[in-house]
């Protein structure tokens, strides 16, 4: 092996091992979520036109995916809130497996912003968190604010993980995520694998009704 080939093999040899890492990612699936039945038809009628508002659409949700082997990990986990009774309901239903709307399906809170937090028992990685509102009719939820955190007084750590509170009216923050109509689907927050074992969920009420209404979230990770 003459001088000239000796250091061309050196450089590839270096090359090869200070390259980045390229082999494939986590082997990836459609996460599939088991929706309730719609409790109405249809889209909305006369949709304000609202550059804070999301359009309604009459096709399904696209397909989101997420590692393998993801589970509900906020399935019966325990929940608390904002007030030490709520308007109606229980805060256990915010995690029974139920998002069917009934009178009996939802948990009820009082006017102003309000908040429903789920002890996950461990810090996970999160990839999808579903909210379900009240989806009898095609209302739009206010202040949406979403934040997890290992702290579970949400003073140290927190980060959002989605916020439509265009305004800062519940003063955490202006959001630039957009509102939605609220429908059977719930809503579907991407959190992109961020660890923590406390989940908050802010609202303020909506555009039916001042009271705060929460039927079901899920928290999908590992």
């Amino acid at each position: 092996m003459n001088k000239l080939t000796s250091l061309l093999t050196i450089a590839a040899t270096a090359a090869l091992f200070s390259a980045p890492f390229t082999g494939t990612a986590e082997d990836m699936e459609r996460l599939e979520l088991k929706l309730p039945i719609p409790a109405f038809m249809g889209t909305p009628t006369d949709v304000p036109d609202d550059e804070h508002l999301e359009k309604p659409s009459e096709n399904p949700r696209p397909a989101f995916m997420v590692p393998k082997g993801c589970k509900n990990l906020a399935l019966k986990k325990k929940v608390t809130g904002s007030v030490e009774e709520p308007n109606s309901g229980s805060y256990d239903l915010v995690t029974d497996g139920n998002k069917e709307f009934s009178d009996d399906t939802f948990l009820e809170l009082p006017r102003r912003t309000q908040w429903v937090q789920i002890d996950l028992e461990k810090a996970s990685k999160l990839y999808a968190i579903v909210v379900w509102h009240a989806h009898n009719t095609p209302h739009i939820y206010r202040d949406v604010i979403v934040q997890v955190s290992n702290d579970p007084e949400f003073k140290d750590g927190v980060t959002t993980v989605y916020n439509n509170d265009y305004d800062n009216s519940s003063k955490l923050g202006e959001g630039k995520d957009l509102e939605y109509y609220e429908s059977y689907e719930g809503r579907l927050i991407d959190t992109k694998g961020v660890e923590a074992r406390y989940i908050r969920l802010y609202s303020r009420g909506s555009s039916y009704s001042g009271m705060n209404r929460y039927i079901e979230v899920e928290a999908w990770g590992k």
